[in-house]
């Protein structure tokens, strides 16, 4: 198991302070021509900052999250960096927000900044951290799902983690890029409240963390494309959040030069893109100034200064004998992530030397994962025939595609499907068609079918759910989570994900239904994306995300958010709260104590949220503002303590643009998912 750790979570490996390498910055920039300071403003070579050498600028390798480090093979300069020869895939960060293991959070991050240090690679372009609005988005398997402060939590350990090897870690992508649908055309309409409460939480914990970089969306705000908007970078990055590191855009994302340079964007990825004019013409025309080109370079030196990258070696050879270690990271985020949905008693499998297993469906001999940009292919590679054969031996009969009669004859079947999810495409909620005539035809022969899920989503189930045995979520869980898979069915580990996210029964429940345009259609490749009409999505819902939508509007969930089974049963017990009342510039402590009264070692989550009685504006019944995974042997208890701050009462006030807390009585929740809860404590909030 990963060590219980405590990091501090402010200027991770930042090598000086902001002031001072921002007064190198402009010494170094006193040193360049014209010329040179053009080259600056642009990437290089597909995933390069430029670099000026003779200067004492070198070039900055970026390379792709986020399932691991994706080995760019499209470099239009090969030579430029000694690619590794391999790199570990890592469980979907989806998964890993399952976990609900801040630990396995920064183990995680860690491991991937060692690789990005072996390799050579300066910038990771990750984490990504976009809230999960809607289940059809491509890009939900790289994020950490619909929850403000899961995420939170969560990337600041990770950040913390990478830019302890090194690694310059990048947030992404700034700001609502919660739709693959066509994304350059979209223009989310998002309320003030929405943003500061839902949407920007993320960020600023990963800019709290210290984190060095964040990139720009591809979409839209206030009808201005991210990464060429000043209210964007200069408002709401740069003043509201506070960030000084480096911004860069999203590759080919923005289309107006002059306001690119004027936004506060300081480097146009990946620097290919022709605009309609030059740097040189803007210069010439006085649209722009040289004064505008030195602050748009000045915060990429001041960032590579502040993190020492142009003053050290730059691959770390010696770190590749870690890998080993990684696949072990990668295995127990497996193990602790994938969420078991349903068990009616068939789970886990323990003696099955005489039954006959069939195992069916998709990804049989192959390992599911996000495409796009994050896409990692591994090695080592185990794929779910491999581990269940290595579990259970001959027990285990593979046939894809199986007859009714087969179906029959098995004493317990294992029905893998799922989807593959990925970047620049949205796919719909309910499966295709012979996916789920398949899982029909599975459950509707044999009464002890056990469905594993294999996506980097939520998925429709209702149809099936209530017919199957028992529903495994894996997810996509990286190149040896098969094996942790069969564990978890062979019962040598005992399930303890979460989900991070809730799984509406239809698509019609979500709070985003109804946000792709009149004339969408669902595409697998894009084409002509130009020429898509310009499209808002208004949110609508505004801070009734995920299941907070779901409880305000007392819509049932097939499965809520927080959910999942274990082999044991934990009890909640003795809830405690430090006082009846709480001031401004409190803090208030609220214990529980868990206990393991079943027979087998585990871990449990238990969960905080916070909803206040008699609100003045539409708050949700309950949010989220604490967790703890804990372990227990079968009998033993433990306390569990939460310091809830007096900021955790607060909602974002519109009218004076910040957070306020209304007095009044406000209830505290605790329990096991956002739907079981235990115990409630109310209190007096001043």
């Amino acid at each position: 198991m990963i060590a219980m750790i405590s990091v501090s979570l402010a200027g991770a490996q930042q090598k000086m302070s902001w002031d001072e390498a921002y007064s190198k910055a402009d010494a170094m920039i006193k040193t360049l021509t014209l010329e040179e300071k053009i080259s600056l403003m642009r990437g290089y070579s597909n995933f390069f900052f430029k670099g000026i050498p003779e200067k004492g600028i070198k070039y900055m390798y970026l390379s792709d999250a986020t399932q691991g480090v994706n080995m760019r093979h499209n470099l239009k300069d090969p030579t430029m960096v000694k690619q590794l020869e391999r790199s570990v895939a890592f469980p979907a960060p989806i998964l890993l927000a399952s976990t609900f293991n801040l630990s396995l959070a920064y183990a995680y991050g860690q491991a991937v900044g060692e690789e990005c240090r072996a390799g050579g690679i300066e910038f990771l372009l990750g984490p990504g951290l976009n809230i999960y609005r809607q289940s059809q988005c491509g890009r939900n398997f790289e994020y950490f799902g619909e929850d403000p402060y899961l995420v939170s939590r969560m990337v600041e350990n990770y950040v913390t983690a990478i830019q302890s090897t090194g690694t310059a870690a990048c947030l992404k992508h700034f700001l609502a890029n919660n739709t693959e649908f066509y994304r350059r055309r979209n223009n989310p309409v998002i309320d003030e409240r929405a943003l500061n409460e839902i949407y920007l939480p993320g960020f600023k914990a990963g800019i709290d963390a210290g984190v060095a970089a964040v990139m720009t969306s591809y979409n839209r705000i206030k009808g201005e494309w991210t990464g060429q908007s000043a209210y964007v970078i200069k408002g709401l990055l740069r003043k509201q959040l506070g960030f000084r590191g480096v911004v860069m855009t999203d590759w080919d994302s923005v289309y107006d030069w002059e306001k690119t340079i004027k936004s506060g964007q300081n480097v146009e990825m990946d620097g290919k893109w022709v605009f309609d004019v030059t740097t040189e013409e803007l210069l010439g025309q006085g649209k722009i100034t040289q004064a505008d080109i030195d602050s748009m370079i000045r915060p990429t030196l001041a960032t590579c200064i502040a993190f020492g990258l142009y003053d050290r070696e730059k691959y770390m050879p010696g770190l590749l004998a870690k890998f080993s270690e990684h696949e072990k990271v990668a295995y127990e985020v497996a193990a602790e992530g994938v969420v078991l949905l349903k068990n009616n008693g068939i789970l886990p499998l323990k003696d099955v030397k005489r039954e006959k297993i069939l195992l069916a469906g998709k990804y049989l001999d192959e390992i599911p994962r996000g495409q796009g940009a994050a896409a990692v292919e591994g090695y080592n590679n185990i794929t779910l025939r491999k581990a269940l054969e290595k579990k259970f031996g001959n027990c285990v009969k593979a046939v894809a595609k199986p007859t009714p009669e087969e179906y029959k004859n098995a004493d317990i079947v294992i029905f893998c499907t799922g989807t593959i999810d990925a970047e620049r495409i949205e796919r719909p909620f309910n499966l295709p068609k012979e996916d789920e005539d398949a899982v029909m035809e599975a459950v509707e022969n044999n009464r002890n079918v056990i469905i594993l899920v294999t996506s980097g989503s939520g998925i429709r189930m209702t149809d099936w759910a209530d017919k199957a045995a028992g529903i495994i979520y894996g997810w996509y869980p990286g190149q040896n989570g098969f094996g942790a898979i069969a564990g978890i069915i062979a019962g040598e580990i005992n399930p303890s994900g979460k989900l991070p996210i809730s799984i509406e029964k239809d698509f019609s429940d979500s709070p985003a239904y109804g946000y792709l345009p009149k004339y969408a259609q669902f595409y697998n490749e894009v084409r002509n994306e130009h020429l898509i009409n310009l499209y808002d999505i208004e949110y609508k819902e505004s801070v009734l995300v995920g299941y907070r939508w779901y409880e305000t509007k007392r819509i049932e969930p097939l499965f809520p958010f927080g959910f999942g089974l274990s082999y044991t049963t934990f009890e909640l017990s003795q809830p405690k709260v430090s006082s009846s009342c709480v001031a401004p510039g409190d803090k208030l402590k609220v214990s529980v104590v868990v206990a393991n009264i079943g027979d087998m070692a585990g871990s449990e989550v238990v969960q905080l949220y916070i909803g206040e009685r008699s609100p003045s504006v539409l708050r949700p019944i309950k949010e989220l503002k604490g967790f703890h995974k804990v372990s227990l042997l079968p009998g033993d208890r433990q306390t569990i303590e939460f310091e809830v701050a007096y900021g955790s009462f607060a909602y974002w006030n519109d009218e004076v643009h910040g957070w306020k807390v209304d007095p009044g009585k406000f209830d505290i929740y605790l329990g096991t998912s956002s739907r079981d809860i235990t115990h409630r404590l109310t209190i007096e909030v001043e």
